[in-house]
């Protein structure tokens, strides 16, 4: 082309001064600059298209058709129309040229459009969807009388010489600087043109040429730049016929990807939650892209998420971010060699303990063999955020040689500094860096920046065990518990504590010789439960028989816990005898009124084994032998106590930090002593240089 399409871009941001100097907030200019937007990038393409009709049948043959016919082919492409500009050849420039007649001109303009993008615009909006909403913008412009003089500026924006994918760039670079000022919706990222090219030659890299239409979707397409972007990409280095698909439930972006999907070969864009209402529940694709938003809570649907028929959501992450629920529904509309990238934040990788939903989706989608790769890219990538950001390959049809591997590649320091920031972005991909990491992807083996692994390798056990607490002399309390005969097994059997019958209490000043308090025991009080919840309760939780002396009398002994023997002592006519290792559980429990005794308290107070449930992490083995073999090694290796085994879970994190940390290089210590010598005597010259 000989024009550049971004010379409009500076053009388009200028109508902000006249915004500006209306009064109209910075956060606002969004919602009044996309309709019109919108508005401009239509007609150019309607005028486009009536013009290559024209050319198409022929100046005079056109000139012969009926109106009716005529206007029956305008549909037929399915691209909208507008009468007023077909009938009376008028655009957007032509109406702003008569003051007196403008306002009137132009509502006819508007309700020239055809019903469906009269909707999208918002032209007709009263209540509910209003899409761009371009009524209520119009009706805010006359308020602060500035509606012609903006419209003038849009109308000498022409778009007419530039094809769909042209016009797609400058929607790009529009809707990334919308993105800077107004992030309607927590977490959303707009996605910027280095790492759409980046997604698009991965997915390229793995197309094979073939008859067949090559079907890509896009689950939350917002306003439409990395679907087409990826599309338009695909199409510059295959010979495959395309064909988009796409869903979002943001008003104005959904219309702006609706409007642009009319002007490309059978794309379908619908409006809704995806989550909630798939558009496309019956469909399948060969690719599927994406950039879901970031730690955004989807509490305000989760009934319908948890009553879901559609087997898509294995598992249920935390409320509070979604990003691994769109990751599932992805994965449920791949064909049968579908692939796919997918960007997330860091938290999909290790969010969520072993047997949380997190690490179980990420378990299961390393079971089903279908991650190929994750990609680490740069810091400072988006434009309204500085955080790393990840790109999920996933793969249906994976290579031999990367069954049952995962790749992780750090590309963290393949870039190019930009040479002006834009707003948090001051790197790109660069296109040398997007083709290395692309090979390295085919390649599939290790290099300096990139590992390949089994994908057990991001397993690992969570054992839980119970641990018996023993004192100095290896003994546990547990020892001193009578046995009893399990009745459905016939086993023998410790109790699991000694309960003691107190006749006194003594703790750090507190003194307790009543053990069952009635009504008549507390005065001030309205009743039994509200002395236990305000008084008793608290002094109760208040007792530590470890931080200070807790001593126990009962009509045969003492009893006490020993902190430097770290035993149980049962003391007797100055006698002392180890039990072992235990606890002292002081409990009340209000009790109601039975035959033989009245309303109460009943304190009471029990020995108990000193049990404590502790958890290991320890690496996982594929063969179920060999990984059993490796938790009982751990424990006698790490484990000196007693313990029984408990469960077993496992859990899978992808950690890019544990893998390729690199150590900061110390320097050496003459090293640091010279800076020291050179500092010290550049302040001494300063001090001279001040006394002079």
């Amino acid at each position: 082309m000989s024009l550049n399409i971004l010379q409009y871009e500076s053009k388009i941001w200028a109508t902000a001064d006249l915004l500006r100097g209306s009064g109209i907030k910075e956060s606002e200019w969004p919602s009044f600059m996309m309709p019109f937007f919108a508005l401009v990038m239509i007609e150019s393409r309607l005028v486009r298209m009536f013009d290559e009709l024209k050319d198409g049948i022929g100046e005079v043959a056109f000139a012969g058709i009926e109106k009716e016919d005529l206007y029956e082919l305008i549909r037929d492409k399915g691209q909208g129309y507008n009468i007023f500009v077909f009938e009376k050849g008028q655009t957007l420039t032509d109406i702003c040229k008569n003051d007196k007649s403008f306002e009137i001109d132009f509502q006819a303009y508007l309700m020239g459009f055809d019903g469906e993008t009269k909707d999208l615009l918002g032209v007709d909006a009263v209540e509910g969807e209003k899409f761009l909403d371009i009524k209520g913008v119009i009706a805010k412009l006359k308020a602060k009388k500035v509606l012609l003089g903006y419209t003038k500026l849009w109308a000498e924006i022409d778009l007419k010489p530039f094809n769909n994918s042209e016009i797609t760039t400058l929607e790009e670079h529009i809707k990334r600087k919308w993105a800077d000022i107004s992030a309607e919706t927590a977490g959303e990222q707009y996605t910027p043109d280095d790492v759409i090219a980046l997604i698009s030659e991965i997915i390229a890299s793995k197309i094979e040429e073939s008859d067949k239409l090559l079907k890509i979707y896009d689950c939350t397409c917002g306003g439409g730049n990395m679907l087409f972007g990826v599309e338009d990409r695909i199409n510059e280095k295959s010979k495959r016929l395309t064909q988009t698909f796409g869903q979002d439930w943001n008003d104005a972006l959904y219309a702006l990807a609706k409007i642009e999907s009319r002007f490309r070969p059978d794309s379908k864009i619908e409006h809704g939650n995806t989550l909630v209402d798939d558009k496309f529940y019956n469909d399948e694709f060969d690719v599927v892209v994406a950039n879901p938003p970031y730690g955004v809570s989807w509490k305000g649907y989760a009934q319908d998420i948890e009553n879901d028929k559609t087997g898509r959501f294995k598992f249920h992450p935390s409320v509070s971010d979604g990003q691994l629920l769109f990751m599932q529904h992805l994965i449920s509309k791949l064909d049968s060699n579908g692939m796919g990238v997918v960007v997330h934040n860091g938290s999909t990788l290790f969010s969520g303990d072993a047997g949380s939903a997190e690490s179980n989706i990420r378990k299961w989608m390393l079971d089903t063999d279908i991650v190929e790769a994750v990609i680490q890219l740069p810091t400072d990538e988006f434009f309204n955020t500085g955080i790393y950001t990840y790109l999920w390959v996933l793969n249906k049809k994976k290579q031999p040689e990367g069954k049952d591997k995962v790749m992780l590649i750090n590309a963290s320091e393949k870039f190019k500094p930009l040479k002006k920031s834009k707003g948090s972005k001051r790197k790109e991909v660069d296109e040398a860096s997007r083709l290395e990491i692309v090979a390295t992807l085919e390649a599939f083996v290790d290099n300096d920046y990139a590992r390949v692994f089994e994908k057990e390798f991001f397993y690992f056990n969570k054992q839980a065990i119970m641990l018996t607490n023993v004192d100095e002399a290896g003994n546990s309390f547990e020892s001193q518990l009578p046995l009893k005969e399990d009745k459905k097994t016939g086993e023998l059997k410790r109790e699991t504590s000694l309960e003691l019958v107190p006749v006194k209490l003594e703790c750090g000043g507190i003194l307790l010789t009543n053990f069952s308090i009635t009504t008549s025991d507390i005065a001030g009080y309205v009743s039994l439960e509200a002395y236990h919840e305000q008084s008793l309760k608290p002094l109760i939780s208040s007792l530590d028989y470890k931080e200070q002396p807790l001593r126990i009398t009962t009509a045969e002994a003492v009893y006490y816990f020993d902190n430097d023997q770290e035993t149980l002592i049962k003391e007797v006519g100055g006698k002392k005898d180890a039990l072992g290792c235990g606890k002292i559980v002081v409990s009340a429990a209000v009790k109601k009124a039975t035959k033989a005794k009245p309303d109460r308290i009943e304190i009471s107070i029990e020995l108990t084994p000193d049990y404590q449930k502790d958890y290991e992490i320890i690496p996982f083995h594929r063969d179920a032998g060999s990984n059993q073999a490796a938790i009982a090694d751990f424990m006698e290796r790490y484990i000196s106590k007693p313990f029984v085994y408990l469960d077993n879970v496992v859990g899978v994190e992808l950690n890019f930090n544990k893998i390729f940390y690199k150590p900061e290089q110390l320097s050496e210590v003459t090293d640091i002593l010279d800076e020291i010598i050179a500092i010290d005597a550049q302040i001494k010259s300063m001090e001279q240089d001040l006394v002079l």
